[in-house]
Order: structure tokens, then C-alpha cells, then sequence
């Protein structure tokens, strides 16, 4: 675990001296090759952290230890979350940063931490957070860049076509288009002029080629998989199993939330990836990564073979 926090935060920090690429500087280039580390980095997040709450998981449940270890024990774990999130938002790449957090937090919420310590570790992180933008905005900074504030005009986007609402109104028509059967496979119209069709926006041309059934069907298996996921770790006993499979759960519903509803315009779209269907080397490996830790957990619960 020591291993890969490491590695994905020297990679982390190697893209502080790449060149940014659509505004974010989140890829690292390697000969003809780019990966994406930060996609890495999220599934270290969740197996670090899991791991130190699984080490710690007695006396942050004991009323024996005090609240000064608890509270140090507490502001390491955090230390390890905010060191990946902190890099991702000076890489200015905020859809990551937000599902980072989002993840942390949903493992953090479930962990084995008493109740008061986790108000008192919620109430810090927002002080925090308040004290650094207040403090950035004083200095005459910006908390958003200027395209990442242009996107929280996310609302009727055909009313700005030819500016920030390009990409969200032409899958407005592709959705359209297709209707319920969908006007057949490789007959799409909108993917000449979607950015980003094969990734960002594959949804769009899904369901313009597919139609609305098809579509259907896809919504049905992402809420089977991810029901799937937490019920296993509701049925797990062992914490870390248990943290690992909350993780990776919001991991994969993040994405999704993030990626239809900015297309869908019920919220900024921050170019995120839809789980199995959007093209990318990085993001497919982690995510077969996840799933492969996930079906390596139902094994031995299944077999009950590990016994803490």
C-alpha cells in the first residue's frame, strides 16, 4: 500500500511539469504513449485509506484511547486524502478532484470512527476549506478558472450554442434523434459534430444509434452492478473489505452521476468518463482494476477463508 501511494503521488506531481491539455494538466506522456495517473491514483485512494482505517479500526472505536490519538490517528488518514486531492485541484482538473472527495468522503462516512470525531473531522475540513478560498480571494486569486466557471452556466445550453453550450445541446439532438429504436448502428449524424464523441459524450451516440430502450437496459445493469457492490460490503465483516467495496462503488456511480448528468445538462459537465463505454486506456485499467478487487473480496467471503 506504502508502494502505490507513493508511486501515484511522485506521478501526481510529474504532471505539475507537463503541459496542460484542454485546460487540465492531468496527462503524463510516455515515448507516443499518455496515461492518466489520477486514474490510478483513485483506486490507491481507496485501498490506502481503507487500510489505515482497517489498522486503526480498534482504537478509533475505543473509549479507552483518547481524543488526542484519535484526533492524530484521524489527521493522517486526512493528510493521505488531502495530499491527492490538493494535486488534482492545482492540476486544475475539478470533475476529478470532486470525485476524489466524493470518494474519500463515503469512505471516511462509513468508517469505524465514532460519530463525535466524525463531526468534529467534518466541521475542520470545511473551516479549512472556507479559510483557503477566503484566503485565495483576498489575495485577488480565483477559486475557478475562467472555463471552469463558465461551465456552471450549465442551464438551457441551446440558448448558447455557438459558446459553452455546443457540446451539451448537439447530444440534446443526438438523444432526440434517436428516439426509441434508435436510427441504426453507425447512421449517426451528431458524431461529426459532438466533441469528444468517443469519450465525454459517448452516451449521446448510444442513444441516438441505440434509441431509448437500449438505453434503458444500460441504465439497469450500472444500477445492478453498483446495488451489487455495497450489498457485499454490507455483508463483509472484515473493514477493510468492507471500506474497499464502499470505495469502489461510489467510485463507479460518481462517474456515472457526473457523466449523464452533465450531459444531460442537470449539471456542469466537467469531462468525466462513462464506465465501460467511453474510450481510454487509463480509465478502463482502473476500472477492471476495481472490479478485480471487488470479485477478489466476494471470494473470500465466500470461502471465509480470512478470519479477523
Amino acid at each position: 500500500g506504502l508502494i502505490a501511494y507513493i508511486f501515484s503521488l511522485v506521478t501526481l506531481i510529474m504532471l505539475l511539469f507537463t503541459k496542460s491539455y484542454q485546460g487540465s494538466q492531468n496527462w503524463l506522456p510516455i515515448g507516443s504513449f499518455r496515461f492518466q495517473p489520477s486514474e490510478f491514483a483513485k483506486i490507491t485512494l481507496i485501498v490506502v485509506t481503507s487500510n489505515l482505517f482497517h489498522k486503526f479500526a480498534k482504537d478509533l472505536r475505543s473509549n479507552r484511547v483518547d481524543s488526542k490519538t484519535k484526533g492524530e490517528l484521524i489527521f493522517f488518514i486526512l493528510l493521505v486524502a488531502l495530499s491527492y486531492i490538493g494535486l488534482i485541484y492545482i492540476q486544475k482538473d475539478l470533475g476529478t478532484m470532486i470525485i476524489f472527495s466524493l470518494i474519500f468522503g463515503s469512505i471516511f462516512i462509513f468508517s469505524p470512527i465514532r460519530i463525535k470525531e466524525k463531526f468534529k473531522t467534518i466541521m475542520f475540513v470545511i473551516g479549512l476549506v472556507a479559510f483557503l478560498i477566503a484566503g485565495k480571494m483576498f489575495n485577488g486569486g480565483s477559486v475557478l478558472t475562467p472555463s471552469q466557471a463558465s461551465r456552471l452556466n450549465f442551464q438551457n445550453p441551446c440558448s448558447r450554442y455557438e459558446d459553452d453550450g455546443y457540446q451539451v445541446c448537439n447530444g440534446y439532438i443526438a438523444i432526440n434523434d434517436g428516439g426509441l429504436f434508435g436510427v441504426g448502428i453507425g447512421n449517426s449524424k451528431q458524431i461529426s459534430y459532438i466533441p469528444e464523441s468517443h469519450t465525454d459524450s459517448v452516451f449521446a451516440i448510444i442513444a441516438e444509434e441505440y434509441g431509448v430502450i437500449i438505453c434503458t437496459f444500460i441504465f439497469m445493469f450500472y444500477i445492478i452492478l453498483i446495488y451489487r457492490i455495497f450489498r457485499l460490503s454490507n455483508k463483509v465483516k472484515i473493514v477493510r473489505n468492507k471500506l474497499i467495496c464502499v470505495g469502489i462503488g461510489t467510485y463507479i456511480a460518481v462517474h456515472i452521476i457526473i457523466n449523464l448528468g452533465g450531459l444531460l445538462g442537470v449539471m456542469p459537465l466537467t469531462g468525466v468518463p462513462l464506465p465501460f463505454l467511453s474510450y481510454g486506456g487509463s480509465f478502463m485499467i482502473a476500472l477492471i482494476a476495481s472490479l478485480a478487487i471487488v470479485q477478489r473480496i466476494h471470494i473470500e467471503y465466500k470461502r471465509g477463508k480470512i478470519n479477523i
